[in-house]
């Protein structure tokens, strides 16, 4: 799909094509391309076909079908689909019987006249930054793939970026949809910790997972955002705030924001092509202060204990009877955080509460904070090692350097793409706590100059 997804329902609403056209002509697209990047691992056709004849029948007989009518979407495999067994990239939970009900999230944008079209691919449990998940296939980078699309919801942004979807939901823990957004040259919003329900996907660490979504286009991020928002009783964690829609604000001027580059630990390791990103959107933003988060680095040592432990204690149970069933690249490490001792991550937490003060010091200062989504461009798929800094290291969890510790203590950012080179970035929007809508006018305002856009792959 070229268009927006605003752009798609309004001429859905007017007459000019239909719901059900457009929605063959995306599944067509899925059957035709897909193989090759492997982004779905689930297509809901029939539920597809029947949503979309009853949009236009609503249309046909004058009723509202709703600001998203006939837009199609897709969501990570760790969301309950009504009828759909909830993978979360695992071999472990594909013999569990179907959800009985969609998520809240889904339902709230198919209340809106968002068709699903399916579940898409992921890292195992979402622990990772790459989706070469061993059971079901890397998912592949629309603009190279011979590149990973990045994760843990990769699936999520390289069905944007290839123009399947303009709309797709996914999950961040510590960075699974700033990441894989700034690989694959889209939009992503991670909201405020608390801020959208998690109720019915299947969790990954419970104090730090979000949920959010991916977009070509800010109007369409910050349109699916509003629709989003909203209590669910079933998330005991959700934070109760009143809605704050983001649209009706997104063109507001951004003259009297203060920006600061985020410097330092956000610096050190960075390829060139990285900081050049952020200098150009600096440079966009008339931002030339520098600000320090300090012990960055500290707090994301603490998070890796936090993600472990937590993770790992949860699947316990499936890893002492079903080990060898785990993603090889998910086993280990979730055994050994089932071993860490209380101890351990009781000091992380108050490495966590320090340097949540240490933030909300520094946005006392600055309305926006500015770092790099990724240290590089996509690595290669398969590629075990990358150079940081001058020093050889893991890819799976060092592409995720600088999102760790923003995703630690729940910060929203809009990660958005920046074309430097051959391969695209992303920059980090990052705001104070439950200010979505300051980061998405911020972004808005990059794509609105042409600082910040996202043509689907292969396009120009």
């Amino acid at each position: 799909m070229t268009g927006s997804a605003i752009a798609t329902a309004r001429a859905i609403r007017a007459g000019e094509t239909s719901a059900v056209a457009v929605i063959e002509a995306a599944l067509a697209d899925i059957a035709a391309r897909d193989g090759q990047l492997n982004c779905f691992t689930t297509i809901t056709a029939a539920r597809a076909r029947a949503s979309a004849a009853q949009i236009d029948a609503a249309i046909k007989a004058k009723r509202d079908p709703g600001p998203l009518a006939g837009v199609p979407f897709a969501v990570k495999n760790l969301f309950d689909i009504e009828g759909v067994t909830t993978l979360a990239g695992s071999k472990i939970l594909a013999g569990h019987p179907p959800a009985t009900r969609d998520g809240p999230l889904i339902q709230r944008l198919c209340a809106a006249g968002a068709v699903l079209l399916g579940a898409l691919n992921m890292d195992e449990f979402a622990y990772g930054f790459v989706t070469e998940n061993a059971h079901y296939g890397p998912t592949r980078n629309p603009h190279d793939p011979t590149c990973i699309a990045g994760g843990s919801s990769g699936g999520s942004a390289a069905a944007v970026a290839a123009g399947f979807v303009p709309l797709t939901l996914g999950s961040d823990t510590n960075g699974s949809i700033r990441l894989p957004a700034a690989l694959c040259g889209i939009f992503g919003l991670k909201p405020t910790y608390g801020r959208l329900p998690r109720s019915f996907t299947y969790p990954f660490v419970h104090s730090f997972d979000h949920l959010g979504p991916f977009a070509r286009h800010v109007d369409d991020l910050a349109l699916a955002y509003d629709l989003m928002q909203g209590q669910d009783e079933h998330d005991p964690a959700q934070i109760s705030r009143a809605v704050q829609p983001a649209l009706p604000g997104l063109r507001d001027d951004i003259a009297p924001l203060r920006f600061a580059v985020l410097d330092d630990f956000f610096t050190q390791g960075a390829e060139p092509e990285a900081l050049a990103a952020v200098s150009h959107v600096a440079s966009a933003l008339g931002a030339t202060a520098f600000a320090t988060l300090p012990a960055a680095g500290v707090a994301r040592a603490a998070a890796f204990c936090i993600t472990a432990a937590e993770g790992g204690h949860f699947h316990e149970a499936h890893l002492h009877a079903r080990y060898f069933d785990y993603d090889p690249a998910t086993r280990g490490r979730l055994f050994a955080g089932s071993l860490m001792q209380a101890g351990v991550v009781e000091k992380a937490q108050r490495v966590r509460a320090w340097f949540r003060a240490e933030a909300a010091r520094l946005f006392m200062q600055f309305d926006i904070l500015l770092a790099p989504a990724t240290p590089c461009p996509a690595p290669k798929i398969g590629q075990k090692t990358m150079m940081i800094g001058g020093r050889e290291v893991p890819t799976r969890p060092h592409i995720g350097l600088y999102t760790q510790p923003i995703s630690f203590i729940g910060l929203p950012v809009v990660t958005v793409p920046v074309s430097t080179g051959r391969m695209p970035l992303g920059v980090q929007i990052i705001a104070p706590p439950w200010q979505e809508a300051r980061a998405l006018r911020v972004a808005a305002y990059l794509e609105q100059t042409g600082i910040c856009t996202a043509p689907i792959a292969g396009h120009g």
